[in-house]
């Protein structure tokens, strides 16, 4: 259902190396890669996450409430991702963690412009 999602970035290289570094142990990869926009995913017939400067070339804003989750498959791989987020320049917004007993861990990041990021693992 979902062809891609994107967030608005400042600093397109900056981003296009914090996603490339992070989403590459998802196995993704940039599959387009133009003037002011990068898609990431496995396949152009999977869902992808994209960063872009703003048409408009307005500074970017995230969405309050607006977030994109990642499901790497399990918990050791929610800590892992969340290291790796942190270690190439995430601000921790939530360390990982059981937040609901017995279904839900999760671990949230923002990145260099604020975009609210989430690891997680049902279960």
């Amino acid at each position: 259902m979902i062809s891609y999602i994107t967030l608005g970035v400042s600093d397109l290289s900056a981003a296009k190396a914090f996603y490339g570094e992070l989403l590459g142990e998802l196995g993704a990869k940039p599959l387009m890669d133009m003037e002011r926009i990068v898609f990431f995913g496995k396949s152009m017939a999977q869902p992808m996450l994209s960063v872009c400067v703003p048409f408009n070339k307005e500074a970017p804003n995230p969405g309050n409430g607006n977030m994109v989750s990642f499901s790497p498959g399990s918990k050791e791989q929610v800590d892992a991702l969340y290291k790796k987020a942190i270690s190439l320049g995430a601000h921790c917004d939530g360390a990982p963690g059981q937040r609901i007993p017995g279904k839900f861990y999760g671990a949230y990041v923002r990145d260099a412009d604020g975009n609210k990021l989430c690891f997680c693992h049902f279960g």
